[in-house]
């Protein structure tokens, strides 16, 4: 029992580690994290944002229709580089799906995967999101990029990069809205 009592903290630790180590316990453990962690991005100041090269970008939507991004020029743009199978994009995917819900007919919403249709489509079921999800058929547009994710852009009506963000976010806070709805009276 004394044991016990002066191994205590090694005991836990050791215990922590094999909990992570698991792979089914793992990743709920670090999309739980990543909530945890997850705040407002943060506007990106006015003398850094960098501007769309253009808006030359094929993708393809979850139905296998070409769809062009230049359609969104003029438009305010969220696009979000994920993975069905990287927590940090799991951990954000709430409160993307509740901000779409309430701004699916101002904005226009790009979220990103490399991944099959159907891969993408039956977690996106699963998780009773709506979301539209897309793959690229061509190189996205500089300075965007989806090489780390989450990766996510909010763009204003000039093309400007407002946020980008490496990493999961709260998408769904008080202050992005109050963003949104100043670029979407622009």
């Amino acid at each position: 029992m004394k044991f016990f009592k002066n191994q205590w903290s090694n005991i836990i630790f050791i215990v922590l580690i094999l909990i992570l180590i698991i792979p089914q316990t793992r990743k709920p453990i670090q999309i739980f994290v990543n909530k945890i962690f997850s705040f407002s991005p943060s506007v990106t100041d006015e003398e850094d944002r960098e501007k769309l090269a253009d808006y030359n970008w094929i993708l393809e939507n979850s139905e296998r229709e070409r769809v062009n991004f230049s359609d969104s020029e003029g438009e305010v743009v969220i696009v979000n580089y994920w993975a069905t199978w990287c927590p940090p994009c799991i951990a954000e995917m709430p409160s993307f799906q509740a901000l779409y819900e309430d701004y699916k007919n101002k904005v226009d919403f790009y979220f990103v995967s490399g991944e099959e249709h159907n891969t993408t489509q039956k977690f996106l079921n699963s998780k009773n999101y709506t979301i539209p999800s897309y793959r690229m058929l061509s190189e996205d547009p500089k300075p965007m990029d989806g090489y780390s994710l989450p990766t996510t852009y909010l763009i204003n009506k000039n093309g400007e990069i407002i946020i980008r963000k490496i990493g999961a976010a709260d998408w769904n806070s008080q202050k992005l809205r109050n963003t949104l709805d100043e670029l979407l009276a622009e």
